[in-house]
């Protein structure tokens, strides 16, 4: 095997450790509490992060990069994290976490609109399957109306809009990466920075919701694991390995972490969500086809 193809598998394996967040912070938030769980995931993460990839080194980055990448990387991250650890159900978590896949819909839209990137007609089933999808997803078990799918919204609104909210803020970040970033990584500050506002959310809500278990401890490394050991590979296939294969792969993630979610937390999904599911995928996609006949410009999945 060659090193360019050992360097692409490196790659595959960020994709299914960042299949596996949902499930593994679900189950942590459920040990510790919403916010207290998320503080000590995105803790634990920040400080792999620290010795997998290094410190961040504050006077080589831009500063545009530093002001807008850190204030929208923390919001996103608050957005999708708490769109999980505040849903209802296992189910619930599985269904918000397909809104926050939209986003790379939503990315390579934005690199159309304000980054003059070149496409074709394959965009515009690109950029409307996805929303299908999520329809079909939200409906649940019925037949497509549009009544039931508020309904199911309307059982716990903030989780689904934090989803979505998120996905709008994550497709502005990579747009700010890049066009700011300038080769620079921040990505350990903008964790340790996550961590911060969650422990100080944490302290002024008073919560007293940590429960220290051998379970609980398990889902809470491996949580963090997956978030610092799958952004060290992916950085490490997406430098040394074959980008075009891993952003294709990549959006084959909302059907891998469904799954993965579904099995570890132990839930039956109906048909139609699958149905959803693989028209989020397949929207996302047609939208890369669209512009695949430049550089792929993938900076995160979750």
């Amino acid at each position: 095997m060659t090193s360019k193809n050992k360097a692409t598998l490196i790659g595959f394996i960020a994709i299914f450790l960042w299949s596996s967040i949902v499930a593994t912070l679900k189950i942590v938030t459920e040990n510790f509490g919403a916010v207290g769980g998320l503080a000590l995931i995105y803790s634990l993460a920040a400080i792999l992060l620290f010795f997998i990839i290094g410190p961040t080194k504050l006077r080589e980055l831009p500063r545009r990069y530093l002001i807008w990448g850190s204030l929208l990387f923390v919001c996103y991250e608050l957005c999708f994290s708490l769109s999980i650890a505040l849903s209802n159900s296992d189910q619930q978590a599985i269904e918000v976490s397909m809104l926050n896949y939209l986003w790379p819909t939503l990315t390579i839209l934005a690199a159309v609109f304000f980054n003059n990137q070149k496409t074709n007609l394959l965009i515009i089933p690109g950029a409307i399957l996805p929303l299908i999808g999520i329809v079909w997803v939200l409906n649940g078990d019925h037949s497509l109306n549009l009544w039931m799918m508020l309904e199911n919204i309307s059982d716990n609104p903030l989780s689904y809009a934090l989803a979505l909210i998120g996905a709008f803020i994550w497709a502005a970040y990579c747009m700010v990466t890049i066009k700011c970033a300038k080769g620079k990584n921040g990505i350990t500050l903008f964790f340790f920075l996550t961590a911060l506002v969650l422990w100080i959310k944490y302290l002024l809500l008073g919560e007293n919701t940590m429960i220290f278990n051998a379970a609980g401890i398990i889902y809470l490394t491996l949580s963090a694991s997956a978030i610092g050991f799958g952004y060290a590979a992916w950085n490490f296939g997406v430098l040394y390995g074959n980008i075009t294969v891993l952003a294709g792969a990549s959006y084959f993630i909302p059907v891998l972490s469904a799954s993965i979610s579904a099995l570890l937390l132990k839930t039956s999904l109906s048909f139609s969500f699958w149905q959803g599911t693989a028209m989020v995928c397949l929207g996302a996609i047609l939208c890369w086809l669209a512009t695949r006949d430049t550089k792929p410009r993938i900076k995160k999945i979750q």
